[in-house]
């Protein structure tokens, strides 16, 4: 789909409002994260030739061995971190194509999104550019370490399944904060964490499936 041809603008805003619906009929109630899918042209973060399933209820590949999330998980995850509470200011591991740091541009007031691979990176940077999102920041940079020179965060999450929670991205985590990743190998399961002082209480959510989270950066 081209975003220069009037009509493939408006049929990707038809996809749009349709994947939403979807959403919403999927059990997605939080208004606001809705009209945030609804914002950001998914069609323009992955090859022209996936463009025409772009809207689909499914992942698809980015390169690199990589994938977008199905919009339900990116929807759910987003939904169960704001339950109640704004996101703040929120690094999210595994950046991608880019794709999830503009849906949550519009609804945190800070998104710092880390990706390990910097051919990628460089991709998510153009995908990002023609959006113009001012409350977003790009870096290359090992995702199990975090970010610590813009923590702490009122929220973190993973795009990537690891082993077991780092050490690293819980002690990011400002008081009251929220930190969501998929946890396991073969079967795999959301995990959120909620920090309460300097005690870390853990909630098991919905199986899923996610690229593995890997060490370094190249």
């Amino acid at each position: 789909m081209s975003l220069r041809r009037p009509d493939a603008v408006q049929a990707a805003a038809r996809a749009r409002a349709r994947m939403v619906e979807r959403l919403r009929a999927q059990g997605i109630r939080d208004d606001k994260v809705l009209a945030a899918m609804m914002q950001v042209p998914r069609h323009a973060f992955v090859e022209e030739g996936l463009a025409y399933s772009a809207y689909d209820d499914t992942a698809l590949p980015i390169g690199y061995q990589q994938t977008i999330s199905q919009p339900f998980v990116v929807a759910k995850m987003i939904e169960a971190l704001r339950a109640g509470r704004e996101l703040g200011r929120t690094l999210e591991v595994g950046a991608g194509c880019g794709y999830q740091a503009a849906v949550l541009s519009f609804v945190a007031t800070e998104v710092y999104a880390v990706e390990r691979i910097r051919p990628l990176l460089d991709v998510a940077r153009e995908n990002l550019r023609p959006l113009r999102l001012p409350n977003v920041r790009l870096k290359c940079a090992d995702g199990t370490m975090g970010l610590p020179e813009a923590a702490p965060y009122d929220t973190i999450i993973v795009a990537a399944a690891a082993a077991s929670v780092p050490a690293s991205l819980k002690e990011q985590l400002a008081p009251g904060g929220r930190l969501m990743l998929p946890v396991g190998g073969a079967d795999q399961r959301l995990v959120m964490i909620e920090r309460q002082g300097n005690v870390f209480r853990e909630s098991r959510l919905e199986a899923v499936r996610f690229v593995p989270l890997l060490t370094g950066t190249e």
